[in-house]
């Protein structure tokens, strides 16, 4: 039973949604506002606890449609994967970051590189995990602001509602 994240700009907030089937399409309205049909968002799998801070609101959300193709691509590409070789978790994480135009963090890109040259997943985890829980795992790209006002990162919404 599948739990989706969405984000809605009015209250630049992230909401947690129950489903008791998968559903890739509904989107549901704000429950603050209640006006705005909110856009589903990527969830960081990867990553156990809390991260702190977040991308500016203004540059969310990512394109929808473009996620749903590279996380249907790459989990039938994970059905494949050797879980013993940490290289391979590698790529596919490299090839999730190029698929959907975000970047990883900066914990994220080192724990990635130190999979790539073949360390113990479970290791890297062990020394690194205070920093991997307290950043973003992924992030979108930088662009230049030209003087903008950034927004405060998205509230989350601890509350977990049914789609």
């Amino acid at each position: 039973m599948p739990i989706y994240e969405f984000y809605c700009p009015r209250c630049n907030t992230i909401y947690n949604f129950f489903s008791r089937s998968i559903n890739t399409t509904a989107r549901p309205r704000c429950p603050g506002c209640r006006q705005e049909r909110l856009t589903r968002q990527m969830s960081a799998f990867a990553v156990t606890g809390r991260a702190k801070g977040s991308e500016d609101a203004d540059d969310l959300p990512i394109d929808e449609h473009k996620m749903e193709q590279a996380m249907q691509s790459l989990a039938r590409e994970a059905e494949h994967i050797n879980e013993d070789d940490p290289r391979q978790a590698a790529a596919l994480m490299r090839k999730l970051s190029r698929m959907t135009g975000m970047e990883l963090g900066a914990g994220m890109d080192e724990a990635v590189r130190r999979m790539e040259r073949g360390e113990d997943p479970e290791a890297v985890e062990a020394e690194m995990g205070d920093l991997l829980e307290s950043e973003e795992p992924f992030v979108l790209p930088a662009r230049k602001r030209g003087g903008r006002s950034r927004r405060p990162p998205p509230r989350h919404d601890e509350t977990l509602y049914e789609l």
